[in-house]
């Protein structure tokens, strides 16, 4: 299945950076269920250098959710990738909210550049199903660009939230604030920011 594999430029450039992150902030054991996992390149990276956890990638599009498996079975680490689930934020319950789902709980989320190129209420969708599958002490792992306090961190995301915007009047880059707030409502304290390399931040929350 590996000519099934997709790829995404952007991803072999922030894996190592977004790893050292998970590294510091994940819990020790459990399973991290990652949301809108694209072409699955990130849960083969991660999962072979995160071996004490499971990883659980989830994807909407059929075409990527074949990329993922590709992917996993081609990983070093394949026994420790779970197959890639159907998942929508927007749906309530999600697929993992059921009984004995697995056998490890589900101890960390992580979303990777998703909540610019969706409308903003899947970011409150993403928060509220946070809230509700992950136990006190969970870790909310997001990464992607930010703005702060209304305005931009660099001209270069000035430019990237114009062409998202043309493309679609619902996405564009969000205000941390807002995000923070929103996770705030939703029992998800942030926990740090970190300056990314190309202007992202790591933003990590931890559920009370």
């Amino acid at each position: 299945m590996s000519n099934l594999r997709q790829y995404a430029p952007a991803t072999e450039r922030n894996r190592q950076p977004i790893l050292e992150i998970l590294q510091q902030v994940l819990p020790s054991a459990g399973t991290v269920l990652e949301i809108a996992s694209g072409t699955g390149e990130h849960a083969a990276f991660f999962a072979s250098n995160l071996m004490n956890v499971r990883w659980l990638p989830t994807e909407q599009v059929p075409e990527l959710r074949e990329s993922i498996q590709a992917w996993g079975e081609s990983a070093s680490a394949k026994n420790l990738i779970l197959p890639p689930l159907n998942l929508n934020v927007g749906d309530r319950p999600w697929p993992v909210e059921v009984d004995h789902f697995t056998e490890l709980p589900i101890t960390a989320i992580v979303n990777i550049n998703m909540i610019h190129i969706s409308a903003w209420e899947m970011c409150g969708h993403l928060m509220a199903g946070a809230e509700r599958v992950l136990s006190a002490g969970g870790i909310l792992y997001l990464y992607g660009p930010f703005k702060r306090a209304g305005q931009q961190s660099a001209g270069s995301n000035e430019a990237f939230d114009l062409m998202l915007r043309d493309r679609n009047s619902e996405w564009g880059i969000r205000d941390l604030e807002a995000v923070i707030r929103l996770a705030e409502a939703h029992r998800l304290q942030l926990v740090q920011t970190v300056e990314m390399p190309a202007n992202n931040l790591s933003v990590v929350f931890r559920r009370m």
